[in-house]
């Protein structure tokens, strides 16, 4: 790695480590409590016997920030894995109905296996750790109907892939909309929420349940970044390389789904954080997605933290589901990258 390279590299990820921090200060300062940091360093290190302290820490705010720390990073790699494999800047696992396909088998989930239960009460352990399987399966359905139809002569055609990608999304937005309309009232509400992408009611238990995906899916995702490289060339030079174009495409899209299912089966629907990180990314540190991944994880985990700060506090008492946030921020930055593209 040049010299120059890996210093603006060392040097981007510093700065997004401490953007991170400073979201996670004012995350965990304030709120409809707001503690100050010398509090804080002694609850986070049981200096103080304050019951209040440790209950809105422990129980409230740390799970909710780390909750938006793993879905951003989660979101971040998945998008930059599809925007490497589809050669396609704009492509996102929200845009292409990914995250749809995982939110329609999660809410299919909730609605057969009673989900206010799940998100009341700690002991359901079997059925949280269940959810990103059922979000899987569903995000993996509707890859492979895209990918599928999306295929013109051998080859993956751009264009069919982002309209398929928008009418799969609504295809299985409905299938959403109709299952939670079966629900009953207090499921509905519950629904509704996850569906609009909140993460207010994290807690320890979802963190388990999707942090070994985030681990194995991302450390998978980094060893195999150089291939997304690869990616931008012909098919058949990918191929005269020695490498099996088609596998290894399939593996990282079933690891991007992975993701998506993942973070989807805890925080709902949340678009354009695969859309925005790893174009930032890419204006910091290069093209070199060896750069460029652990760039966009930091990146999406920021932009997540923050969103959701913006949302707790910026009509506090009531609160702004995230995913409206980041819809917010990231509707601008689609029609921008959309105008550059044309």
């Amino acid at each position: 790695m040049p010299k120059p390279k890996r210093n603006r590299f060392v040097f981007t990820v510093i700065v997004t480590f401490t953007i991170i921090f400073i979201g996670f200060y004012l995350h965990v300062t304030n709120g409809m409590f707001d503690m100050s940091v010398v509090e804080v360093i002694k609850t986070l290190f049981g200096l103080v016997d304050n019951e209040k302290f440790r209950l809105v820490i422990f129980e409230l705010r740390l799970p909710r920030i780390i909750i938006a720390i793993l879905v951003g990073i989660g979101l971040a790699l998945a998008g930059c894995v599809l925007q490497g494999i589809t050669k396609n800047d704009l492509a996102d696992p929200g845009i292409l109905g990914i995250n749809a396909g995982a939110g329609a088998a999660v809410v299919f989930f909730m609605f057969f296996f009673q989900f206010q239960a799940v998100r009341t009460d700690g002991s359901e352990w079997l059925n949280i750790m269940m959810m990103p399987i059922f979000g899987l399966i569903g995000g993996t359905i509707a890859a492979a109907i895209i990918f599928v139809l999306s295929y013109k002569h051998g080859r993956l055609d751009v264009q069919r892939l982002l309209l398929t990608g928008i009418a799969i999304n609504s295809g299985f937005g409905a299938l959403s909309l109709y299952l939670s309309l079966k629900m009953n009232e207090k499921d509905f509400e519950s629904a509704a929420l996850w569906q609009a992408g909140a993460i207010y009611n994290a807690n320890w238990i979802f963190i388990v349940s999707m942090l070994p995906w985030i681990i194995i899916l991302g450390i998978y995702i980094y060893r195999k970044s150089y291939l997304l490289d690869y990616f931008q060339l012909e098919d058949n030079t990918i191929v005269s390389l020695g490498i099996h174009l088609e596998k290894e495409k399939i593996l990282l899209l079933l690891a991007s789904v992975g993701l998506v299912s993942a973070c989807v089966s805890v925080s709902g629907s949340i678009g354009f954080i695969g859309l925005m990180a790893p174009h930032i990314a890419r204006q910091l540190v290069g093209i070199k997605h060896r750069f460029v991944v652990p760039v966009s994880a930091l990146i999406g985990a920021a932009l997540l933290v923050f969103s959701d700060f913006i949302g707790k506090t910026l009509f506090a008492p009531s609160e702004l589901a995230v995913g409206i946030v980041v819809s917010i921020i990231g509707i601008p930055y689609f029609l921008y990258l959309l105008v550059k593209a044309r």
